[in-house]
């Protein structure tokens, strides 16, 4: 269909130095934040298995799903956001990556 939105997923990888801190903080802050620009949460999980490659084993995953891209990359890009961002500084090393689901792929 063109012209139809589809849904994008966030995905994170974390090594979390401290557990405490960055679920108190950062985690409670961003959760917030994730709801507020019309996200939810798929999955937030730690212990992850890798499988293949060289980043993410033992990691938190955490997996957002959002209504678009421009809406994951409001939150993203959001002052609100930045600030919060800097609660994960020293507690966790992240990679983000940001998705549309494929309107084929199902």
């Amino acid at each position: 269909m063109k012209g139809a939105t589809m849904p994008a997923y966030m995905i994170v990888t974390a090594k979390i130095a401290d557990r405490d801190a960055f679920i108190q903080g950062y985690g409670m802050a961003a959760a917030k934040l994730v709801e507020q620009f019309g996200g939810r949460y798929v999955l937030r999980a730690p212990g992850a298995e890798l499988l293949e490659g060289d980043f993410g084993d033992g990691a938190s995953m955490v997996i957002s799903e959002w209504p678009d891209k421009a809406a994951a990359k409001a939150f993203w890009n959001s002052p609100e956001y930045r600030e919060v961002k800097k609660l994960r500084e020293g507690c966790a090393e992240c990679q983000v990556l940001l998705i549309e689901a494929d309107s084929i792929a199902g």
